[in-house]
Order: C-alpha cells, then structure tokens, then sequence
C-alpha cells in the first residue's frame, strides 16, 4: 500500500451517471489484485477520501468506474485528462480464485460489475471459463459487453424488460449454479440476502464484495465494522471479500 499521484489519461461518461477513467499509476495499478480498492481524494471540499474497487488493470494503467452520488463523486467526474489524482492502494483483500476451477460465475448487481471485470480478465488470462450475469434496472444501465474480454460469456437481465431477462440477476442464477467450479458475486444487499437463501450456493464456494461507506480504508476508523459469524469484521482490512455464508446480514 502505497500514496500515488495518479494522472488522469480519459474520464468518459459510460452510463447515465457513471463514469469511467483511466489513470497512469504506475505502482497501485502493477501491485493491485482484482476485488482490491483505493482510496481517493476528491477535491478540497471534502474531508474523507472515497473508496473505488479497482476496475481494470493493466502493467501501469489503471481504471476506475465510479457512479455520481454525491458532491466527492460529481468532483472526480468533472477531472479531465492532464489532471491529477491523489490516490491511496491498493487495499483489502481481493478475490482468490482456486488452482483448481475452471468454470467461473460472476454475478454483478449494478455498478457491483466494477470489481468484477478485473476478474474476469484476470481468469480469461489463465484460462479459466468466465461466465457473467449482470442485472440493472434498464438497458441502458448495463455495462458495454465490449469492455469485457472477449472470451466472457454475458447474461443479462433488467427489472424493465428492455434487454435479457425481464427481472433480477439473481433470478439468472439457478440456470448456471451446477456449472460453475466457483462463484464471485458483487450487488447490493438485498442481492447477498437473496443468494443466501438458495440450497444450491451451499455447495459452491461463493466470495462477494461487500459495498459499504468506508472512512478511512486503513482499519483505523471503525466506520465499517461489520457482524460475521465468526465475530465482528471490518470491510476495510478484513475484506472487502467475504464469504457469502459469513456475513450477518441484517448487521449493515
């Protein structure tokens, strides 16, 4: 872990209040894992920095894919290529793929795709089959399938009907259980509370990505402390991956 200056190579809108950017980063984007974050500074008018997944990595360069929601967020979209930013990473504990799966599920809720395509180009790279269900509330939310690798098999469903599956991604779910040798998941909470509840996970090995608000990003602050059945667990240091089945999750 590591304080960068990063420079800002592009800032596109993607979707309708979500930004992506490249940056040069030369130390966070070589050392960087993917399920891993940094922590940015955004402006003089904010206090904390805010945490962003590390979205995609390669040698030097690094991307980050951030939503507008706020005034730290509506800052870092405005930033043009030839600025700076003031990074800190990488941090947590990314996602662990098994020498042994081959067949790999991903399950992305929304903006939860952000970690999850450095997954899949990680496991593309080695060989692995990666399968990606994605959910967003229409069309126009979901990810461009050409940003992915191009070996990534998508699936798609949106709660409007107007692309895929008319309904939630987890509603994709049961139809790719049995295939996959592992599954890596990131979503909202209500995502994690339904997959929980489905007997077939419980015979797969299931990592998600916890999104929470975050403080610090050092484990110093406390603000993320989270309840695990193995006791209390900050998502900072201790993850932000977790195990599906460790996680209380009426705690957050």
């Amino acid at each position: 872990m590591r304080q960068e200056i990063a420079s800002i190579t592009a800032n596109n809108e993607l979707m309708p209040q979500v930004h992506l950017m490249w940056l040069e980063s030369p130390h966070i984007a070589s050392q960087a894992q993917p399920g891993q974050f940094v922590m940015v500074h955004c402006g003089e008018d904010t206090l904390l920095r805010r945490p962003f997944s590390v979205h995609q990595a390669d040698g030097g360069k690094m991307a980050l894919l951030l939503t507008i929601v706020g005034k730290g967020t509506r800052w870092l979209s405005q930033n043009q290529a030839g600025g700076n930013l003031d990074l800190l990473g990488p941090l947590g504990n990314g996602f662990s793929i098994h020498p042994d799966s081959k067949n790999l599920l991903l399950v992305a809720g929304g903006i939860g795709v952000a970690p999850l395509v450095f997954l899949a180009q990680k496991a593309s790279k080695a060989g692995g089959s990666v399968t990606l269900l994605l959910g967003a509330q229409t069309k126009s939310q979901l990810y461009p399938q050409n940003l992915l690798p191009p070996e990534v098999k998508l699936i798609t469903a949106t709660e409007d009907g107007t692309a895929g599956k008319k309904g939630l991604v987890t509603d994709l779910l049961p139809d790719y259980i049995n295939w996959a040798d592992q599954v890596f998941a990131c979503g909202p909470l209500p995502m994690y509370q339904a997959m929980v509840q489905m007997p077939q996970l419980r015979q797969k090995p299931v990592h998600i990505s916890l999104e929470v608000r975050m403080g610090c990003g050092l484990g110093v602050c406390y603000g993320c402390t989270i309840k695990t059945k193995s006791g209390l667990k900050q998502v900072c240091k201790d993850g932000p991956v977790f195990e599906l089945e460790e996680v209380e999750y009426g705690s957050y």
